[in-house]
Protein backbone atom coordinates (compact mmCIF):
# COMPACT_ATOMS: atom_id res chain seq x y z
CA UNK A 1 0.00 0.00 0.00
CA UNK A 2 2.99 2.46 0.44
CA UNK A 3 4.17 2.43 -3.30
CA UNK A 4 0.40 3.48 -3.57
CA UNK A 5 0.23 5.93 -1.40
CA UNK A 6 3.52 7.34 -2.74
CA UNK A 7 2.66 7.37 -6.39
CA UNK A 8 -0.51 8.84 -5.89
CA UNK A 9 0.89 11.61 -3.73
CA UNK A 10 3.62 12.46 -6.52
CA UNK A 11 1.06 12.38 -9.06
CA UNK A 12 -1.14 14.97 -6.77
CA UNK A 13 1.80 16.96 -6.37
CA UNK A 14 3.25 17.02 -9.85
CA UNK A 15 -0.26 18.19 -10.94
CA UNK A 16 -0.82 21.00 -8.68
CA UNK A 17 2.57 22.33 -9.51
CA UNK A 18 1.73 22.11 -13.81
CA UNK A 19 -1.89 23.63 -12.18
CA UNK A 20 -2.40 26.12 -9.68
CA UNK A 21 -5.82 26.08 -10.06
CA UNK A 22 -6.22 23.51 -8.19
CA UNK A 23 -4.71 24.48 -5.38
CA UNK A 24 -7.22 27.50 -5.44
CA UNK A 25 -10.30 25.71 -5.83
CA UNK A 26 -8.94 23.71 -2.75
CA UNK A 27 -8.84 26.91 -0.60
CA UNK A 28 -11.86 28.10 -2.33
CA UNK A 29 -14.16 24.65 -1.13
CA UNK A 30 -12.09 24.71 2.47
CA UNK A 31 -13.03 28.01 3.15
CA UNK A 32 -16.75 26.88 3.31
CA UNK A 33 -15.62 23.98 5.64
CA UNK A 34 -15.47 21.33 2.57
CA UNK A 35 -12.98 18.49 2.36
CA UNK A 36 -12.23 17.79 -0.70
CA UNK A 37 -12.31 13.87 -1.89
CA UNK A 38 -10.76 13.03 -5.20
CA UNK A 39 -13.06 10.95 -7.39
CA UNK A 40 -10.79 9.43 -10.14
CA UNK A 41 -7.47 10.49 -11.73
CA UNK A 42 -6.97 10.49 -15.35
CA UNK A 43 -4.04 10.18 -17.20
CA UNK A 44 -2.93 9.57 -21.51
CA UNK A 45 -0.93 7.63 -23.61
CA UNK A 46 -0.15 6.57 -26.77
CA UNK A 47 -0.83 3.21 -28.06
CA UNK A 48 2.63 1.62 -28.48
CA UNK A 49 3.21 -1.09 -26.69
CA UNK A 50 6.10 0.36 -24.77
CA UNK A 51 3.60 2.76 -23.41
CA UNK A 52 -0.02 1.86 -24.20
CA UNK A 53 -2.81 1.24 -21.68
CA UNK A 54 -1.25 -1.91 -20.70
CA UNK A 55 2.17 -0.83 -19.62
CA UNK A 56 0.95 2.13 -17.98
CA UNK A 57 -1.96 0.44 -16.37
CA UNK A 58 0.74 -1.82 -14.54
CA UNK A 59 1.89 -0.15 -11.94
CA UNK A 60 -1.40 0.73 -10.34
CA UNK A 61 -3.01 -3.23 -10.99
CA UNK A 62 0.45 -4.10 -9.68
CA UNK A 63 -1.30 -2.33 -6.37
CA UNK A 64 -4.88 -4.14 -6.43
CA UNK A 65 -6.12 -2.07 -9.07
CA UNK A 66 -8.30 -3.84 -11.34
CA UNK A 67 -10.42 -3.31 -14.76
CA UNK A 68 -13.53 -1.78 -13.58
CA UNK A 69 -15.13 -0.68 -17.71
CA UNK A 70 -14.18 0.08 -21.30
CA UNK A 71 -14.54 2.92 -23.52
CA UNK A 72 -14.25 4.40 -26.92
CA UNK A 73 -14.18 7.87 -28.27
CA UNK A 74 -14.37 7.38 -32.16
CA UNK A 75 -14.09 10.72 -33.19
CA UNK A 76 -11.27 11.47 -30.82
CA UNK A 77 -9.63 8.14 -32.26
CA UNK A 78 -9.15 7.31 -28.70
CA UNK A 79 -9.87 4.04 -26.46
CA UNK A 80 -9.96 3.79 -22.89
CA UNK A 81 -10.10 1.59 -19.16
CA UNK A 82 -10.89 2.72 -16.15
CA UNK A 83 -9.43 0.87 -13.05
CA UNK A 84 -11.28 0.68 -9.16
CA UNK A 85 -9.20 -0.40 -5.61
CA UNK A 86 -10.58 -3.06 -3.57
CA UNK A 87 -10.50 -0.93 -0.71
CA UNK A 88 -12.87 1.73 -2.03
CA UNK A 89 -10.67 4.43 -0.43
CA UNK A 90 -8.33 5.25 -3.41
CA UNK A 91 -9.69 6.92 -6.32
CA UNK A 92 -10.53 5.55 -9.37
CA UNK A 93 -8.07 5.77 -12.21
CA UNK A 94 -8.96 6.28 -15.60
CA UNK A 95 -6.28 5.75 -18.81
CA UNK A 96 -7.00 6.54 -22.66
CA UNK A 97 -4.52 6.09 -25.37
CA UNK A 98 -4.47 7.48 -28.64
CA UNK A 99 -5.04 5.13 -31.65
CA UNK A 100 -1.69 5.90 -33.43
CA UNK A 101 -2.68 3.87 -36.97
CA UNK A 102 -5.82 6.14 -37.19
CA UNK A 103 -3.58 8.81 -38.44
CA UNK A 104 -1.35 10.12 -40.93
CA UNK A 105 1.77 8.67 -41.59
CA UNK A 106 3.74 12.01 -40.47
CA UNK A 107 1.97 11.66 -37.15
CA UNK A 108 2.88 8.43 -36.70
CA UNK A 109 6.55 8.05 -37.10
CA UNK A 110 6.76 11.87 -35.23
CA UNK A 111 5.18 9.52 -32.30
CA UNK A 112 7.71 7.25 -32.84
CA UNK A 113 10.58 9.10 -32.79
CA UNK A 114 9.57 10.69 -29.82
CA UNK A 115 8.99 7.44 -28.10
CA UNK A 116 12.71 5.74 -29.13
CA UNK A 117 14.25 8.89 -27.17
CA UNK A 118 12.52 7.33 -23.95
CA UNK A 119 15.11 5.09 -21.63
CA UNK A 120 15.08 1.65 -21.80
CA UNK A 121 13.76 0.61 -18.23
CA UNK A 122 11.34 3.28 -18.14
CA UNK A 123 8.16 1.57 -19.58
CA UNK A 124 8.64 -1.13 -16.21
CA UNK A 125 8.75 1.28 -13.95
CA UNK A 126 6.60 1.49 -11.24
CA UNK A 127 6.46 5.33 -11.41
CA UNK A 128 5.91 5.57 -15.25
CA UNK A 129 2.33 7.29 -14.40
CA UNK A 130 4.77 10.03 -12.99
CA UNK A 131 7.52 10.16 -15.00
CA UNK A 132 7.05 13.36 -16.71
CA UNK A 133 8.30 13.69 -20.37
CA UNK A 134 11.12 11.65 -21.52
CA UNK A 135 11.44 12.64 -25.02
CA UNK A 136 12.81 16.23 -26.64
CA UNK A 137 10.26 17.94 -28.72
CA UNK A 138 10.02 21.05 -31.01
CA UNK A 139 7.79 23.21 -31.37
CA UNK A 140 7.04 22.25 -35.21
CA UNK A 141 6.47 18.98 -34.07
CA UNK A 142 4.23 19.93 -31.42
CA UNK A 143 2.05 21.91 -33.89
CA UNK A 144 1.99 19.21 -36.40
CA UNK A 145 0.62 16.88 -34.09
CA UNK A 146 -1.85 19.31 -32.63
CA UNK A 147 -3.41 19.83 -36.25
CA UNK A 148 -4.38 15.79 -36.19
CA UNK A 149 -5.03 15.37 -32.26
CA UNK A 150 -4.82 18.09 -29.49
CA UNK A 151 -4.91 15.27 -27.58
CA UNK A 152 -1.80 13.92 -29.36
CA UNK A 153 0.17 17.40 -28.95
CA UNK A 154 -0.87 17.46 -25.01
CA UNK A 155 0.85 14.17 -24.81
CA UNK A 156 3.90 15.51 -26.79
CA UNK A 157 4.23 18.26 -24.69
CA UNK A 158 3.92 17.25 -21.03
CA UNK A 159 4.52 13.30 -21.55
CA UNK A 160 3.60 10.70 -18.23
CA UNK A 161 1.95 12.78 -15.71
CA UNK A 162 -2.04 13.03 -14.69
CA UNK A 163 -3.78 14.94 -17.12
CA UNK A 164 -6.52 15.92 -14.18
CA UNK A 165 -8.18 15.20 -10.82
CA UNK A 166 -11.72 15.36 -10.04
CA UNK A 167 -13.72 16.48 -6.94
CA UNK A 168 -16.29 14.31 -6.03
CA UNK A 169 -19.36 16.78 -5.65
CA UNK A 170 -21.47 14.00 -3.79
CA UNK A 171 -18.99 14.83 -0.97
CA UNK A 172 -18.68 18.40 -0.62
CA UNK A 173 -22.16 19.26 2.25
CA UNK A 174 -22.86 22.87 0.77
CA UNK A 175 -24.02 22.95 -2.37
CA UNK A 176 -27.19 21.33 -3.61
CA UNK A 177 -26.21 20.41 -6.99
CA UNK A 178 -23.61 20.63 -9.99
CA UNK A 179 -24.83 23.55 -11.32
CA UNK A 180 -24.75 25.79 -7.86
CA UNK A 181 -20.78 24.42 -7.10
CA UNK A 182 -20.02 25.86 -11.30
CA UNK A 183 -21.66 29.30 -10.05
CA UNK A 184 -19.92 29.58 -7.40
CA UNK A 185 -16.30 28.55 -9.11
CA UNK A 186 -17.54 31.15 -12.28
CA UNK A 187 -18.65 33.72 -9.65
CA UNK A 188 -14.67 33.52 -7.87
CA UNK A 189 -13.16 33.70 -11.36
CA UNK A 190 -12.95 30.43 -12.95
CA UNK A 191 -13.46 29.57 -16.19
CA UNK A 192 -15.08 26.73 -17.32
CA UNK A 193 -15.38 24.52 -20.23
CA UNK A 194 -18.56 25.03 -22.39
CA UNK A 195 -17.90 22.48 -25.23
CA UNK A 196 -21.04 20.17 -25.17
CA UNK A 197 -22.34 22.47 -22.37
CA UNK A 198 -20.98 23.31 -18.92
CA UNK A 199 -22.41 20.69 -17.57
CA UNK A 200 -21.92 17.42 -19.53
CA UNK A 201 -24.05 14.19 -18.84
CA UNK A 202 -27.45 13.93 -16.66
CA UNK A 203 -29.63 12.04 -13.69
CA UNK A 204 -30.67 10.04 -16.48
CA UNK A 205 -27.11 8.61 -17.04
CA UNK A 206 -26.30 8.43 -13.49
CA UNK A 207 -23.36 11.14 -13.90
CA UNK A 208 -22.99 14.37 -14.27
CA UNK A 209 -19.51 16.61 -15.01
CA UNK A 210 -18.26 19.51 -15.56
CA UNK A 211 -14.60 21.04 -16.06
CA UNK A 212 -12.15 24.13 -15.71
CA UNK A 213 -10.37 25.08 -18.94
CA UNK A 214 -6.80 24.04 -18.62
CA UNK A 215 -4.20 25.97 -16.80
CA UNK A 216 -1.96 27.74 -19.21
CA UNK A 217 1.80 27.07 -18.61
CA UNK A 218 5.40 27.73 -20.05
CA UNK A 219 7.07 24.51 -21.78
CA UNK A 220 9.99 24.49 -23.26
CA UNK A 221 10.63 23.27 -26.86
CA UNK A 222 13.94 22.50 -28.22
CA UNK A 223 13.79 25.13 -30.13
CA UNK A 224 12.42 27.69 -27.49
CA UNK A 225 9.59 28.14 -25.27
CA UNK A 226 5.88 28.32 -25.51
CA UNK A 227 2.55 28.63 -23.28
CA UNK A 228 0.10 26.14 -23.76
CA UNK A 229 -2.97 24.39 -22.05
CA UNK A 230 -1.34 22.21 -19.43
CA UNK A 231 -3.96 20.66 -17.12
CA UNK A 232 -7.45 20.81 -15.65
CA UNK A 233 -10.08 20.29 -12.32
CA UNK A 234 -12.65 17.99 -13.05
CA UNK A 235 -16.33 17.96 -11.09
CA UNK A 236 -17.83 14.92 -10.76
CA UNK A 237 -22.21 14.19 -9.16
CA UNK A 238 -22.48 10.54 -9.16
CA UNK A 239 -26.04 9.21 -8.78
CA UNK A 240 -27.57 6.24 -7.72
CA UNK A 241 -28.69 3.54 -10.23
CA UNK A 242 -32.04 1.27 -9.74
CA UNK A 243 -30.31 -1.18 -7.42
CA UNK A 244 -29.58 1.59 -4.89
CA UNK A 245 -25.58 1.97 -5.97
CA UNK A 246 -23.90 5.12 -6.62
CA UNK A 247 -22.76 4.60 -10.48
CA UNK A 248 -19.16 4.28 -10.93
CA UNK A 249 -18.27 4.10 -14.50
CA UNK A 250 -18.15 6.97 -17.11
CA UNK A 251 -19.87 8.22 -19.79
CA UNK A 252 -18.64 8.33 -23.05
CA UNK A 253 -20.66 11.39 -24.65
CA UNK A 254 -19.94 13.73 -21.56
CA UNK A 255 -15.82 12.62 -20.93
CA UNK A 256 -15.35 13.43 -25.04
CA UNK A 257 -16.06 16.98 -24.42
CA UNK A 258 -14.18 16.86 -21.08
CA UNK A 259 -11.07 15.81 -22.83
CA UNK A 260 -11.50 19.32 -25.04
CA UNK A 261 -10.58 21.02 -21.75
CA UNK A 262 -6.85 21.22 -22.69
CA UNK A 263 -7.48 22.14 -26.50
CA UNK A 264 -5.45 25.20 -27.18
CA UNK A 265 -7.29 28.63 -27.22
Amino acid sequence: MARIDELLERLWTDYRTLNPQAAAIHSLLESRGERVVNDHIALRTYDDPRIGLEALSAAFMKCGYAPRGDYSFPEKKLEARHFEHPSGHLPRVFISELKLKAFSDAMRSTVKRLIDQMPGDLPGRWDLPVAGRPWNVSWADYELLRRESEYGAWMAAFGFRANHFTVLVNALKSFANLNELNEFLKQNGIKLNASGGEIKGSPEVYLEQSSTLADQADVTFSDGSHRIPACYYEFALRHKMPDGRLYSGFVEKSADKIFESTNKR
